[in-house]
């Protein structure tokens, strides 16, 4: 009877330290936080097309040079594609679903400053002389404006960005300024082919924007975006509406650091 007493102390004694070594051997490990995507400051490149781009309606200008000439040239511009790239740089608040964000944003446009014009003239071939009786002749020319026009624009953006993971939509608008220079410009009609000097250039811009990032890590995402750009008095002297419109759809890579 003694001897079994003792062995059931010697039972209970020994569950008793292992429980004991379980629970101080047993320690708390708090959990993960969630992984951060696209917070802080970021460089982005992008790269696309403008593809429509808005030079307003067909213009007309008119050349009195005396009483009985007169030269009336009427310009229907062509909206041909262009292509743009640049360099963005900018911070991103905070780090909930919606988080603001400002942009500079630096880019190259490039695209055709290219039109059809109509030459409507009205000749007296006796100068204008009452008695000279030779009829007056009324001929119509058309002809082709050809020229490449080059920018550089400098916007600062503020956009909201709403944060869903690695997926992150985002919309925006920017106001800055470019400056745009065009290459010499060549005319052509049936009857005479000539160069003019082309032109340069600076005033105000604006943007609103659009797009989406899909973030492959915590710092790295590829980002698609379209946007629409106005530059303010483009056709210098050619008009009250001399706006020019485009709309810009692109692709680039952000990276944060």
């Amino acid at each position: 009877m003694k001897n079994s007493y003792l062995s059931l102390l010697i039972i209970v004694g020994c569950a008793i330290s292992v429980r004991a070594g379980e629970a101080i051997g047993y320690k708390h490990v708090a959990p993960l936080p969630p992984e951060l995507y696209g917070t802080g400051f970021y460089a982005a490149l992008d790269l696309g097309a403008n593809v429509f781009q808005d030079y307003g309606g067909s213009r007309i200008f008119v050349d009195q040079f005396d009483r009985f000439t007169i030269d009336t040239v009427k310009i229907h511009p062509d909206n041909n594609v262009g292509f743009f790239g640049g360099l963005k740089l900018g911070y991103v608040f905070g780090t909930g679903i919606i988080r603001p964000t400002i942009e500079g944003d630096f880019f190259y446009n490039g695209f055709p400053g290219d039109a059809d014009l109509k030459l409507r003239e009205v000749f007296d071939p006796c100068g204008g002389n009452p008695e000279c009786l030779a009829p007056i002749f009324l001929t119509t020319r058309s002809g082709r404006v050809s020229s490449w026009i080059n920018t550089g624009a400098f916007m600062g953006n503020f956009i909201l960005r709403l944060a869903f993971g690695r997926f992150q939509p985002y919309a925006g608008a920017g106001v800055g300024g470019y400056y745009a220079k065009s290459a010499d410009v060549g005319i052509k009609t049936p009857f005479h082919t000539f160069t003019a000097t082309g032109a340069n250039h600076a005033d105000f811009a604006w943007q609103v924007l659009a797009g989406t990032d899909y973030y492959w890590t915590s710092k790295f995402s590829s980002f698609v975006e379209y946007r629409y750009v106005t530059y303010t008095n483009i056709q210098i002297n050619a008009g009250d509406d001399d706006d020019l419109g485009q709309h810009l759809l692109g692709a680039g890579l952000r990276f944060h650091f």
